[in-house]
């Protein structure tokens, strides 16, 4: 009977750990993504691969034949900023369950653990559903795993699983929306349940400027297997986006967001220009009713839309189609 709770996720309102949470989320990602002001200035601008490449001209194409539409992102407008959900959004799947396929290839469990994992995993990808519940289940047991280990350690194990299992499950079409932003001189922020050193991880990787994500206690660098606050999920997500944006200066009506998750209105509702992308049945309802622009990049068809920004356009959705072929030829 369990498993009917996933089927049925319940709605649930801010509460006073939610808000702990979206706090102490602000304040972790304010801190890294200093940090990685520090190493970007060091390093110089990422290389832009052949793909992205194409893909510009593409958009640069794409836009000159089409008629002018109003300027979105707005160039230089500093009280803006983009928040993109994570799993399924950005990336496909869950951010939480390819780190526990790595984990368990270095060892840190055992199989049955694993088959944990792969089933979470196999209900994500199939049904679409981000349950509390069925999330949570997977936070506490990545939560036992790391219980004792330095975050240093965590953070070098996660670099490596990005490459191994992350960076070719990124969506190019919700990429190129993100580098829109970045190009209009915008912060980009992932917003995710996932762990806050995962996540930045997948920003600094993605050339963004951060991540709020849950942050788990440590101790004199060693996690200590409990969370501070709680999940950074549903309310929690919007009580992080509001802190962040309070501590920035920024003006939520000017900021945009995107989720594929009916989890993730209370994030979207906050922002002036919510985008459902690759959305779950209850969110394109929603979208729909309250005229927010629709994306989706898991076919390679064009997906209903309302308001399409010029940065993004045929670009990103040529980004998505692609994306689409190179599952379907890995899925043969």
């Amino acid at each position: 009977m369990a498993a009917l709770g996933w089927l049925t996720p319940r709605r649930r309102s801010a509460t006073a750990r939610s808000v702990l949470a979206g706090e102490a989320s602000a304040e972790a990602a304010r801190k890294t993504a200093q940090a990685l002001d520090g190493i970007d200035a060091d390093a110089g601008p990422p290389a832009e691969s052949e793909e992205a490449a194409e893909q510009a001209a593409e958009q640069a194409a794409a836009e000159e034949a089409e008629p002018a539409e109003p300027e979105f992102p707005v160039a230089g407008d500093d009280l803006a900023a983009a928040f993109f959900d994570l799993d399924n959004t950005v990336m496909q799947g869950a951010a939480i369950f390819h780190f526990g396929r790595g984990l368990y290839k270095r060892e840190f469990f055992h199989r049955r653990e694993l088959a944990r994992f792969a089933w979470q995993q196999a209900w994500f990808r199939l049904a679409g559903v981000e349950d509390p519940d069925h999330m949570q289940d997977a936070r506490d047991s990545a939560l036992s795993i790391v219980k004792g280990h330095k975050v240093c350690e965590l953070m070098a194990i996660g670099e490596e699983i990005y490459d191994e299992y992350m960076a070719e499950r990124i969506w190019p079409g919700t990429r190129a929306l993100a580098q829109a932003h970045l190009d209009a001189g915008q912060k980009v922020w992932l917003v995710t349940a996932a762990p806050v050193e995962t996540a930045t991880i997948i920003a600094r990787r993605l050339g963004l400027t951060g991540a709020l994500g849950t942050v788990a206690e440590s101790v004199d660098g060693i996690y200590t297997g409990r969370l501070v606050g709680e999940p950074l999920h549903g309310p929690a997500k919007a009580e992080a986006v509001r802190a962040l944006a309070a501590a920035e200066g920024l003006d939520l009506e000017r900021c945009a967001a995107y989720s594929d998750s009916h989890n993730d209105i209370p994030m979207l509702s906050l922002v002036g220009h919510p985008y459902a992308i690759n959305p779950d049945t209850k969110l394109r309802k929603h979208a729909r009713a309250h005229d927010w622009r629709l994306r989706d990049y898991r076919t390679g068809r064009k997906a209903v839309k309302v308001g399409v920004p010029a940065a993004a356009g045929v670009g990103a959705i040529a980004g998505g189609a692609a994306a689409a072929i190179a599952l379907h030829r890995r899925r043969k």
